[in-house]
């Protein structure tokens, strides 16, 4: 019965999606911006924040400063992380690596 219900109620539930953007800054040149996104199914929120938990507490991630780290649900940010300088490099000229 457990079974059936979580089939009929799995379509409705959000999908989550953990965004890491990284930058990398050469004098003279516009900043490359590279972004990785990690999806996970329907309802996965568990999953999710555990992945995200795992992101920010890396040592390798805080390392690559200045990166940042977005948890979204449904489209839409509710918790985001950024490691060095991220604000003042985001009013430079943009160019995207993917």
């Amino acid at each position: 019965m457990k079974k059936i219900f979580t089939s009929v109620i799995k379509p409705f539930l959000p999908k989550y999606e953990v965004i890491c953007t990284n930058y990398q800054l050469i004098p003279g040149h516009p900043v490359n911006k590279n972004q990785q996104r990690h999806t996970f199914e329907k309802g996965a929120s568990v999953e999710a924040l555990n992945f995200y938990g795992k992101v920010i507490s890396s040592d390798l991630t805080k390392a690559m400063a200045p990166v940042e780290i977005a948890l979204k649900k449904r489209g839409r940010v509710i918790q985001k992380v950024q490691i060095g300088p991220v604000e003042q490099l985001q009013k430079y000229k943009m160019v995207s690596v993917n």
